[in-house]
Formats: C-alpha cells, structure tokens, sequence
C-alpha cells in the first residue's frame, strides 16, 4: 500500500498488456525495422500484469522499446507475471545497457515508482543477459533488496528457463546469425537513401553513368552486402573487411577503365582507376564500421579503438580519390590529352 500526499492510501499503478501480438503491433515493428520516426516506437515505462499473477509471480525486467517489450510478452504465453518496463529512450536492451541507460541506477529508480515491493512477496527480478554491462546486480540489491537473476539471451526460453531458473549453455549463447544480419539491412537503407540519390546525381554529373553506378555499388556493398558476408570476410576488423569489400566491388570497374576505352590517355585511365580504388573502398570501409553498433561481438574499447585507428584513413583515402576525380574533369575541361 502506498500513500498519496494527502494521506489517504492507494493501490500502486498497475499497467495491463497480454501475450497477444496484433495487427497493429506487427505495423509497428515494421516501422521500426525501416527506421520511420524512431522514436515513436515505446512503450510507457512502468509495471505491467501479463496473465492473472499473484504476489509471488515472477517479475521480468526489459527495456520500453516496443520490439523488445513485445519480444518479451510474446513469450510469456499462458504465463502469469509482472514486466517492469524502465525507461531506455526507445531503445533496445543490449544497446541501451551498452550506453548506461538500462541502468542500475534506472531499474533502481523505476522499482521505487511502481512500489514494486507492495506487490510482490519475493525480491527477485528476472532481466535480460544483454543487460547485464549495464546493470550492477549487487548494487541493485544494496540499494532496493532486490535480487538480480539475468535470464536467457533469447526471450523465447523463458519459459524453459522458468522451470529450473538456470539458463542452459546454448541459452547464453550469443548468435548474430544471418537472418538477424538481414533484419538491419531496411533501417540502413532507408537512413542513407536521400543522401544516397542526391550524391549519385552528383557523381553521375561529374562523371557519367560508370562513375555514378560504381558509387551505388560501393554504397550498397556497405549496406547490404556487408551485412550478409560478415562472418566470411577475412578481416579481424570491421573496418578491414569493409575495405576488402569495397575493392572487389571497384575492381570491375577499375577494368572498365582501363580496358573500355582504348584511345583515352594513360594518365586518365590510370587518374579514374584511382578514384575506384581509393574513394569507393573506403566509402564501404565507413559503413562497416557503423554495424559495429548493431553487432553482438564488439565491445566500446574495441569499437574506438577501430575509429581512431582508421577513421583517418578513410578521410585520406577519400581525400585523395576525390582530388584525381576534380583534377581529372578539369584537366579534360580544358582539353589536356
């Protein structure tokens, strides 16, 4: 029981969601997947009764994303219980736990706003393995008496998990299979597609047909393709293997190049070679490196280390391509060769 500022006492506030995933829930996950107006995709943050539990139910803790809080009830079917939503942003587990947002100080927080103690007997909560680099279970049971218990990866073997409350090996296995590769490809696209069209009408401008496709190639080699080759790319880094990627996309058409037209001057084949071979690569290397936000075997130290390490790389590489594609044109303007 908890008491309003005038005394009289109350019932803490309790939300009602079930297991069933409508129409309307399915719209909304694919407008998450495209990237459309993102954060709109949330839930209310606060405590939520799925089923018909009592004070002993199991209380499971997630973030208010929609995907991730539907993810969760989807799988609690014909399971009475309790979710506690906290507040990410409308952002999903692992990453909201990875920028301090699914944080111990939040699930803290959000325990003493839904005066959770007054509605469950026990003192255990149920969170998500990836939320465990954001959460300090010991410092959520200090601060709330609370205990932590960090459940499956996969919201889907919780109730195989329920039984035991120990997650099997293949549980806690992290996997970033190919068709959760595959499920970030749309919000990519749709993120660089006007940029995307209006470079390509630049660089069609500038260069004509070859230079703007081989442009588009390089793009979606970094969008889609990436994505999809991941774990085959021979490159510890996600940098590396973006650049291993974007040169065998240019190579044909540095052959186009150099073999398309046979009465152009050497030094123009060689000046358009260079621009395929270092601006494009390094275009695909840059887009790699952004999945490192979505992937689930990077880590921050890593990640930055990559940034600093070829970041300025890239800018080179792409620097310098861009200078013998302006040289080129205006040496052409002006009749050289």
């Amino acid at each position: 029981m908890i008491l309003h500022k005038d005394n009289s006492p109350s019932q803490p506030f309790i939300q009602q969601t079930s297991s069933s995933i409508t129409l309307k829930n399915r719209w909304d996950h694919f407008l998450a997947r495209i990237g459309y107006k993102r954060k709109w995709h949330r839930v209310n943050p606060g405590l939520y009764s799925i089923g018909h539990p009592s004070s002993e139910s199991p209380v499971f803790v997630t973030a208010n994303y929609t995907l991730s809080f539907d993810a969760l009830r989807s799988s609690l079917r014909n399971i009475d219980g309790y979710i506690l939503a906290l507040d990410t942003k409308g952002i999903n587990v692992w990453c909201s736990a990875g920028a301090e947002i699914f944080s111990t100080e939040e699930l803290v927080n959000r325990i003493n706003a839904v005066s959770l103690h007054e509605v469950v007997s026990h003192r255990t909560l149920i969170l998500p393995q990836l939320s465990a680099s954001g959460v300090a279970a010991h410092e959520v049971k200090k601060k709330s008496g609370f205990k932590v218990e960090y459940g499956p990866v996969r919201a889907k073997n919780l109730p195989e998990y329920l039984l035991t409350h120990q997650a099997t090996q293949e549980m806690r296995q992290v996997r970033f299979s190919l068709r959760d590769r595959l499920v970030l490809i749309p919000v990519e696209i749709t993120n660089t597609l006007l940029l995307l069209l209006i470079t390509t009408v630049i660089f069609f401008a500038a260069g004509g047909f070859l230079l703007s496709a081989g442009w588009v190639a390089a793009v979606l080699a970094g969008l889609v393709l990436f994505p999809i080759l991941l774990p085959w790319i021979p490159s510890p880094n996600f940098s590396t293997k973006g650049f291993i990627l974007g040169g065998a996309v240019a190579l044909p058409f540095v052959l186009a190049v150099l073999i398309g037209k046979p009465g152009a001057p050497v030094w123009q084949k060689i000046a358009w070679a260079a621009v395929y071979l270092t601006a494009f690569p390094s275009v695909t290397g840059f887009i790699a490196l952004n999945f490192t936000g979505s992937t689930t075997f990077t880590s921050r130290s890593g990640v930055r280390r990559e940034i600093f390490t070829y970041i300025p790389v890239m800018a080179w590489m792409f620097g310098g391509g861009m200078l013998c594609l302006v040289i080129t044109i205006l040496l052409r303007l002006f009749g050289a060769g």
